[in-house]
């Protein structure tokens, strides 16, 4: 059975970061032409002005390498299965989306130098921890925008700390469902020891973003693109 197969031929090569050997070419390649694509459009449209406007260059940067870091550190739940935090939504609310994945590109690209990841499977795991959760986290602070009232408290709560949480849960679905149809793993298997974890990486996720969001609306606002003392403190400047 390929299901036993993996766990023993694969144990501790398997991560959220999709290694090339498991998955069908075809839907590999697909996913690569799908990130250039988007990548082409992040890269015409992102707001690079933003970043030398604040002199937010450094702090860019500071943020990948990070990321790089805790990208790195993965815990291992079953033989072949770990996880690691992604970071995606406070990269989306301090650069909008575009500057989002393009940060996210790089410490993805250094992951799969290191041996974590696979290069075929690049463009595939670009969608499921990148693309997903930035572009969902756009569009429900879009939405949180338009609906609901300009409150510090709204911000931080629901545009960074639900946010997050949701995020990587759709990361965790998508994979789930990816690997279930790719025939990996049974999703019974999946169900139980892989999709049920993510409720700590969510609740992990939303609390190391609600809390730099939060120092961040405090003590260094103008990192965040996404937030403005006037509409959400009422303070004029």
């Amino acid at each position: 059975m390929r299901y036993k197969r993996t766990l023993d031929d694969k144990q501790g090569h398997f991560s959220m970061n999709f290694p090339d050997s498991l998955l069908p070419v075809n839907l590999m390649w697909a996913a690569n032409a799908f990130t250039f694509f988007l990548l082409v459009v992040a890269a015409r449209t992102a707001p690079w002005s933003h970043l030398k406007q604040h002199d937010l260059l450094h702090v860019f940067f500071g943020f990948v390498v990070s990321l790089m870091l805790i990208w790195s550190v993965k815990a291992g739940i079953r033989p072949g299965l770990n996880f690691h935090l992604l970071g995606a939504t406070v990269l989306t609310l301090m650069f909008g989306w575009q500057l989002a994945l393009i940060a996210l590109l790089l410490v993805l690209l250094c992951i799969t130098l290191f041996g974590m990841a696979g290069w075929e499977a690049l463009g595939l795991n670009f969608m499921m921890m990148v693309a997903i959760p930035v572009i969902f986290s756009y569009i429900l602070f879009r939405w949180v925008d338009r609906k609901l009232p300009n409150h510090l408290f709204i911000y931080i709560f629901i545009s960074s700390f639900a946010c997050a949480a949701i995020a990587i849960t759709l990361c965790g679905f998508f994979s789930t469902f990816i690997l279930s149809e790719s025939g990996v793993y049974p999703l019974s298997y999946l169900r139980q020891n892989y999709l049920a974890y993510y409720i700590f990486m969510a609740w992990s996720e939303a609390l190391l973003t609600g809390m730099a969001v939060t120092l961040m609306t405090a003590f260094r606002p103008h990192w965040l693109m996404t937030f403005s003392d006037e509409r959400y403190l009422k303070i004029r400047r």
